[in-house]
């Protein structure tokens, strides 16, 4: 399976906390993925359509200035999937880690995909928006949804698994809890290698080290966004541990880190 590492909508710039690396606008690093029999997979959705053209009302203002958003329609996941040479209807899945806006505000750009989600997240949302993290227009359409417990699966190095109804085993579902009440990981085989997509498990590539260091500005969005901060950090431990025992067969990305979203471009280049 092809992996394609796209960025669906910049926000604000930030500094990184180290020299050697430039000033960057954080991101929404999705995963496009091509399969053999399933069509693409979209692994997260960033900024649609509707929300570059309307944000203070798809986003929601206090979002917006928050976030400031660059609101590039060209960075939506719909135009990048066009510019490589699909149809929108050849997003067949779409899998969102969760559902705050930056994370599925494309899915009205591809009403036609199923779209897996974690039923605690699910619940969460519908039932607390509208709200600063939930935005109903996002799902106003009625999307297909697919939902599966957080509690029971297999075992993935360490981690619990769910294998996506309808996609080959190569895809799995793996839930990092604490960023929210149903957030997941995506774990993604490419044949040689897993690459597992941590949503908002972890924010900056820094955090995963030996001595941990979240970047400043954006240890104040997860601290502030967290629903249960013991069970946070002990995801972000037990990812550590797992780079620790498997960095040689599984490698992790964040949705938001630009420093982190350009390694593994330049990596798909060099294959």
């Amino acid at each position: 399976m092809q992996i394609h590492h796209l960025n669906c909508g910049s926000v604000r710039q930030i500094e990184a906390t180290y020299q050697g690396l430039a000033p960057a606008h954080a991101v929404n690093h999705c995963l496009l993925v091509e399969t053999d029999s399933d069509g693409l997979v979209l692994i997260e959705t960033g900024l649609g359509l509707d929300d570059v053209r309307t944000p203070n009302d798809t986003l929601g203002a206090d979002w917006v200035e928050m976030a400031q958003p660059v609101l590039d329609e060209q960075e939506t996941a719909i135009r990048q999937v066009t510019r490589l040479g699909y149809a929108p209807d050849d997003v067949r899945h779409i899998i969102v880690t969760h559902l705050d806006v930056d994370h599925c505000g494309g899915l009205p750009d591809f009403p036609a995909a199923q779209v897996h989600v974690l039923a605690a997240e699910l619940e969460a949302a519908t039932s607390q928006a509208p709200s600063f993290r939930y935005r109903p227009a996002h799902w106003a359409h009625g999307p297909n949804w697919v939902t599966y417990p957080a509690d029971s699966g297999e075992d993935w190095f360490g981690f619990t698994s769910l294998q996506p109804k309808g996609l080959p085993p190569q895809i799995r579902l793996v839930p990092l809890g604490g960023h929210t009440a149903g957030h997941t990981g995506v774990a993604v085989h490419d044949g040689e290698h897993w690459l597992l997509h941590c949503g908002d498990a972890y924010y900056y590539h820094r955090e995963l080290g030996d001595d941990p260091h979240p970047h400043p500005l954006l240890d104040l969005v997860q601290t502030s966004s967290e629903v249960h901060h013991d069970l946070r950090l002990g995801t972000q431990a037990r990812l550590r541990e797992l780079l620790h025992r498997h960095g040689d067969q599984v490698s992790l990305v964040s949705a938001h880190d630009p420093w982190e979203l350009d390694h593994f471009r330049r990596l798909h280049l060099l294959k």
